[in-house]
C-alpha cells in the first residue's frame, strides 16, 4: 500500500495546485494521511518484520517523532519559505514520503524470507536490550527528515 500512498500523495498535491484550491483544513490531513502512511505503517511494518528488541522499539519511535517533527515544520514554514508563489522551493530535510524505501527493503526482506531472527545483519545485544543493525536505516532516515541543512529542490 505504500507506493499507492505515494502515488496519491503526489496527486492530491497536483490537484490541489491544479485547482487553486487549498486550506489549512487540507494541509493538516493531508499530514495526517502522511504520518500514517509514512511514519506509522513503516515502523510497524519494521515491528511485525522482527525489529523488536528494545532498542529497535526505541529506533522506531524517534523515527515516528522525527516525521511528526518534519511535518509539523514543514506547516508551520510553508508560507514562509514559498515567498510570493502557492509553492514551495524547496524541503527542508527528505521529505517524509521517501520512507518508501524503508518499506521496500522490508519488502525485499520479506520475499526473501529474512525475517525475524534471519533479518539482515542479524541482531546485536547492547546493555539490557537487542538491536538490529536494520533499524538503523529507521534512524538515519528519521535524521534526514528533521535536518535543517539538507535542502531538497521541490518538483
Amino acid at each position: 500500500m505504500a507506493p499507492a500512498a505515494l502515488i496519491f500523495d503526489v496527486l492530491d498535491g497536483r490537484v490541489a495546485r491544479w485547482r487553486q484550491v487549498h486550506s489549512a483544513m487540507g494541509r493538516e490531513l493531508d499530514s495526517l494521511a502522511d504520518i500514517i502512511s509514512f511514519g506509522v505503517a513503516p515502523a510497524v511494518l519494521g515491528f511485525a518484520a522482527g525489529l523488536q528488541g528494545g532498542w529497535d522499539a526505541v529506533v522506531l519511535a524517534y523515527f515516528i517523532c522525527c516525521g511528526v517533527s518534519r511535518l509539523a515544520r514543514y506547516n508551520v514554514t510553508a508560507e514562509s519559505l514559498s515567498g510570493d508563489s502557492d509553492k514551495v522551493a524547496y524541503f527542508e530535510g527528505t521529505p517524509i514520503p521517501t520512507s518508501v524505501v524503508l518499506t521496500a527493503v522490508l519488502a525485499l526482506a520479506a520475499w526473501q524470507g529474512r525475517l525475524g531472527e534471519s533479518l539482515y545483519g542479524g541482531v546485536w545485544t547492547l546493555g539490557p536490550w537487542q538491536l538490529h543493525p536494520l533499524t538503523l536505516m529507521f534512524a538515519l532516515s528519521g535524521t534526514l527528515m528533521i535536518s535543517k541543512t539538507l535542502r531538497i529542490p521541490k518538483f
